[in-house]
């Protein structure tokens, strides 16, 4: 593994193309319901088509919701994000019929970097249980110490070998690509937020801590900027 950074204009790209990928399915889906509604007559066809409409459109919301918060700038410099908020977008994103999600943050007003620390690692936990399952978030500990646990146990949970490596700035040849932006961003925004990563891995359980980190006491507090709004 290799330690590396990227430049602004890089991470910038990545993130964009990030956050692409999450949106072209659904909108796809949109696209093609619409000419179903143009070419379907059936009625039955046509109420299939507009649900489809429906729910990719709330999909896609759901998504770029999310990324704004996770991804984006989300104010001005040195601004905090309401937590509730940070709560409800994860949870439109990731709670459905496959996955149950609990979450005892309490609802403050939080420096954002730490706030998008935590979507970002609600977000790595999510991708550990492709079959569902239980996410479980919490904090302890006020702005200036907070620390945030992400629990995601459920069948098969199972953690990308490069996932560790990516969160403490590595990356095996040097480089990291879209698909590899999101773990390596998170670690950015730890860094900058002055805490810690750890990930531990169990039997169907994948548990992700973010702790101060005391030798990092005078690290910046802003993460670097990104090209989504």
């Amino acid at each position: 593994m290799t330690n590396f950074s990227l430049d602004a204009l890089d991470l910038a790209a990545l993130l964009s193309s990030r956050v692409c990928h999450d949106v072209i399915s659904p909108v796809g889906a949109i696209v093609n319901g619409l000419e179903v509604l143009e070419e379907e007559k059936d009625a039955e066809m046509r109420g299939h088509a507009l649900a489809l409409i429906k729910s990719s459109a709330n999909e896609a919301s759901a998504r770029l919701q999310f990324c704004r918060l996770a991804f984006g700038a989300a104010g001005s410099k040195g601004a905090s994000i309401d937590t509730g908020d940070a709560e409800l977008v994860t949870r439109q994103l990731l709670a459905d019929e496959r996955t149950q999600f609990n979450w005892s943050v309490p609802r403050v007003l939080m420096s954002k970097n730490k706030v998008k620390l935590l979507l970002n690692l609600c977000l790595l936990a999510d991708g550990t249980i492709p079959r569902g399952g239980v996410i479980s978030v919490s904090s302890s500990g006020a702005d200036e110490t907070v620390s945030f646990r992400i629990e995601a146990r459920g069948t098969n949970a199972r953690l990308a070998a490069h996932i560790p490596a990516l969160l403490a700035g590595e990356a095996e040849d040097g480089a990291v690509d879209a698909r590899a932006i999101q773990p390596y961003y998170a670690g950015l925004v730890a860094k900058a937020s002055n805490l810690e990563i750890t990930v531990v891995a169990a039997q169907d359980a994948i548990t992700f801590e973010a702790k101060p980190a005391e030798n990092r006491a005078n690290a910046p507090q802003d993460a670097p900027q990104s090209a989504v709004a």
